[in-house]
């Protein structure tokens, strides 16, 4: 449930408990191994709570993917497609440093969390790539090419620097995928 600020703090309570104890569980195990009972045992409500508020815990993810992706589609929403690259690739970077670990364990997790991730990709690229007047004349294939060329440098870039201990500045992310995906390897290696 998308909190719009007109609810009873009960229920705000509620749901922001639900919430959390959805982001720490995602960061301690597989999504498919939550379960309902274990998020309401640690949010301290019944599962018929749980279940007024959302369906199934699919729906909870998928709010979670939702609430997301629509804040980084928000930051670009305004950037022209191929011409704002780096703009884009910028916002990558500033708006995945400043999540939470939640952020990091789907974007960077095998398993179950490539799922996950990929339907959050999806969203942001229809939500963008697919309106670039540039991109659309493009045929399928290429299309295609392109979308996992840039998202394979952004995210691995990121995932890289997550499991390096996040030693290089957000500068320095910044100016590798500008290269790599601007440049291509003569951008790195010259």
């Amino acid at each position: 449930m998308i909190l719009t600020g007109n609810e009873d703090l009960r229920v705000v309570k509620t749901i922001e408990a639900i919430k959390g104890c959805f982001e720490d569980l995602i960061c301690e195990k597989d999504y498919e191994k939550i379960t309902v009972k274990e998020l309401c045992d640690r949010a301290r409500i019944n599962k018929k709570t749980f279940y007024h508020y959302y369906p199934t815990l699919d729906d909870l993810l998928a709010e979670l993917q939702f609430e997301i992706s629509s804040a980084y589609i928000d930051m670009i929403k305004d950037y022209k497609l191929p011409d704002e690259i780096r703009k884009v690739n910028r916002a990558f970077f500033e708006f995945s440093c400043a999540q939470g670990k939640v952020f990091e364990k789907i974007t960077c997790s095998s398993g179950s969390y490539s799922y996950i991730r990929q339907k959050m990709i999806n969203r942001v690229t229809s939500e963008t790539w697919k309106k670039s007047p540039a991109f659309i004349k493009l045929d399928r294939f290429t299309q295609s090419v392109l979308l996992e060329h840039v998202n394979f440098i952004n995210v691995n870039i990121y995932c890289k620097w997550v499991a390096d201990g996040k030693r290089s500045t957000v500068e320095e992310l910044i100016a590798l995928s500008d290269k790599l995906t601007c440049d291509g390897l003569h951008g790195v290696i010259k």
